[in-house]
């Protein structure tokens, strides 16, 4: 399955096929109005080009926010980014993260405003998020499987995932914790 950014690039690549113009052409054409609003670029392209909704609103939000074709580097803190003003429970992340980084199989993480989301070569598994200055979560992808001990229904916590993890203390991550989170793995791959 392609990443969002994979999917982003093969729209960019498919424009001058799909739209008559490369995204350079249409920043240069939308350079020349006096549009500042997403809606009414919208209106423009697709109005007045014939430019299907799904490359009318790639285009309108590349024009307004540049930034969101700008490389995403690893600056080596993210992890600090995501712990500000919850040190308390860094021993906690560190720990569950390095559980993450032992899973048998290619694991990759990739940095959200919130959380860490981890991916099998194929999909999400699992994600990790210091939700509060006392508690960290780690969201499970476990279809059909029914939670028991301190592994719950993820309910309506995050839709990415079935099952959560409250994790409070540091002796909770153990063996059993690092179980759930490679059988979360194999069942993705």
């Amino acid at each position: 399955m392609a990443t969002p950014e994979e999917m982003l690039q093969t729209m960019i690549n498919n424009m001058p096929e799909k739209t008559g113009k490369s995204l350079d052409e249409w920043k240069a054409m939308l350079g020349t109005t006096d549009l500042a609003k997403h809606g009414d670029i919208m209106k423009l392209l697709k109005g007045e080009y014939g430019v299907t909704h799904g490359f009318a609103n790639t285009i309108s939000q590349l024009y307004l926010k540049p930034e969101l074709l700008a490389p995403q580097t690893n600056s080596g803190n993210e992890d600090e980014v995501l712990l500000n003003g919850k040190e308390a429970i860094a021993d906690i992340f560190k720990s569950v993260k390095a559980q993450f980084e032992s899973i048998n199989g290619d694991v990759e993480f990739s940095y959200k405003k919130t959380y860490i989301s981890l991916r099998t070569p194929k999909k999400q598994f699992a994600l990790l998020q210091p939700s509060t200055k006392t508690r960290v979560d780690v969201g499970l992808n476990l279809k059909g499987v029914d939670p028991e001990g301190i592994v719950q229904a993820a309910g309506s916590w995050n839709g990415m995932v079935t099952h959560r993890v409250k994790l409070t203390e540091p002796g909770q991550v153990d063996a059993n914790l690092s179980a759930w989170l490679q059988k979360a793995y194999d069942a993705n791959c």
